[in-house]
């Protein structure tokens, strides 16, 4: 059975009930009393906690919360298992900004240049490995800013439609952005995005990356509003497996 933790926040601050609606009982949920400090301070300490857990899990895990930072502690989390994984990162938006570069501020924004190894000192705390650029894919970015697009432009990153994804040699940390996903297809997401694929393309192409045995964990996030929407538990089933 794959075992599956669940991490009831977007960042630092702790979800509704509810918020993550994963089928069955038999999860982990990771909800740590975090620190008093900095929003850096805070979110190693949850992230932290979250590492343990994925390196215990003994199978490849699943991964569900509200935003894509966890990915951090996920990709630390297989590493401390003894694994040296790629990544291929299924998102909306680029995430590769950093602290200097970002124009709203928000750190959600950072997550896939934190894996790249930007900002080392604010998450030395978990001993994360950077992973080198020409092992990262890029899935299904359309919303990317300015900084952005000139990041990419030099980067050695991959970028890929879903359709397209080509999955690497070696073990591979799986990310999902549900925002990857059409805005018409999946109402009410904190960051709609139009123009991406429906929600059944994303599935099948997670079920065919899944299913080639390289998967070390899959990492879906999920930052929408809260909503009591069945289709959001039929989602998670469906790509959960």
């Amino acid at each position: 059975m794959t075992p599956v933790i669940v991490v009831p926040y977007h960042q630092d601050e702790l979800l509704p009930a509810g918020s993550l609606p994963v089928p069955g009982d038999g999860h982990r949920t990771v909800s740590p009393s975090l620190p008093d400090g900095d929003v850096w301070h805070r979110l190693t300490s949850l992230y932290d906690a979250v590492a343990d857990e994925v390196a215990a899990a003994g199978t490849p895990p699943v991964v569900v919360s509200g935003d894509c930072l966890v990915s951090v502690g996920v990709l630390a989390g297989t590493q401390r298992a003894g694994a040296d994984p790629s990544v291929i990162w299924f998102d909306a938006h680029g995430d590769v900004h950093t602290l200097e570069t970002s124009t709203s501020g928000y750190l959600g924004g950072l997550s896939l240049r934190l894996l790249l190894g930007a900002h080392a000192d604010r998450i030395a705390r978990l001993g994360l490995r950077p992973v080198a650029e020409d092992r990262v894919t890029l899935v299904g970015a359309r919303d990317l800013d300015p900084a952005e697009v000139d990041y990419l432009a030099t980067a050695a990153i991959q970028r890929r439609s879903v359709t397209d994804t080509v999955v690497p040699d070696g073990p591979v940390v799986l990310h999902i952005d549900l925002d990857v996903i059409d805005a018409e297809d999946l109402p009410g997401l904190l960051f709609p995005v139009p123009g991406g694929p429906s929600a059944g393309a994303v599935v099948d192409a997670v079920r065919r990356i899944v299913d080639t045995g390289q998967v070390v964990a899959l990492d879906i996030a999920c930052p929408w509003h809260p909503a009591d929407d069945p289709r959001r538990a039929e989602l998670l089933t469906a790509l959960i497996g």
